[in-house]
């Protein structure tokens, strides 16, 4: 059977989210020589309780997540055919404002450096919605946006449950009201090939650590904020409750 393009354009994300979470971070920058694969190890004690690898992890997966999908959000309500497709770049573009909002400002609570891009996968994702046009673009978007939230999904639900950092918990329950609702929403398109996405969720394939590793910020670069266009209404869109540091530190075990 030929293989469409839809299909070649979405077949590697799996693989991305499989190994991002294991390359996503700044060793040299942190003062770390190699990053640990144990990523339960305890990088840092915090008065929010302490922040092991994979929760500075999810903090920059998090971050460079949004800065791909707020503005394939962006696309979505300039190009999408179907008003499914333009509610659904709304979603997007709101829910990452927020997601990003509450990375900025925990991140320096937390010492971690943030990137300013998205991955080298990410970021061909995002070429492809620009070079798209009309229903290809529809059919894109909706599935390869469907399989990288419903990738992350998992992961939000194992940081949600093992992390002892607050500030981190924070953020995964509102990623996964976000990400819920972006996932819902894409199915709500109509356009997921549903045995196409569950095919790439369970059978990722391997990709190399520098093109699902963002590129480190420059010293000094202004951050990139996502932001809600003025004027866009944000009734109906879920997201979350805000990250807001917190005095009381999360109990550590004995």
């Amino acid at each position: 059977m030929p293989i469409s393009r839809n299909t070649i354009g979405t077949v590697f994300v799996g693989g991305a989210l499989s190994v991002t979470l294991a390359a996503l971070a700044y060793p040299s920058m942190l003062g770390i020589q190699n990053a640990s694969t144990n990523q339960s190890r305890v990088i840092a004690s915090t008065q929010w309780g302490p922040l092991t690898e994979a929760d500075r992890n999810f903090v920059v997966f998090v971050r460079s997540a949004g800065l791909w999908e707020g503005p394939s959000g962006d696309l979505a309500m300039e190009k999408g055919t179907t008003a499914a497709v333009r509610e659904a770049g709304r979603h997007l573009v709101i829910g990452h404002a927020a997601l990003d909002a509450s990375c900025r400002k925990i991140a320096p609570e937390l010492n971690i450096t943030i990137p300013n891009q998205p991955t080298p996968q990410q970021q061909s994702f995002l070429d492809t919605f620009k070079s798209d046009t009309g229903k290809q673009f529809d059919s894109d978007f909706a599935n390869i946006l469907r399989v990288t939230h419903g990738s992350i999904f998992n992961t939000i639900a194992k940081i949600r449950s093992t992390t002892q950092n607050t500030l981190v918990r924070q953020l995964a329950d509102q990623a996964n009201d976000v990400v819920l609702d972006h996932i819902t929403q894409m199915e709500n398109t109509g356009l997921v090939n549903f045995a196409q996405v569950n095919f790439q969720e369970t059978t990722p394939p391997k990709l190399p650590s520098s093109q699902v590793t963002p590129p480190v910020p420059q010293p000094g670069a202004p951050i990139v904020t996502l932001t809600v266009p003025p004027g866009l209404p944000t009734e109906g869109v879920p997201t979350g409750p805000a990250t807001t540091p917190s005095p009381s530190p999360s109990p550590t075990t004995g």
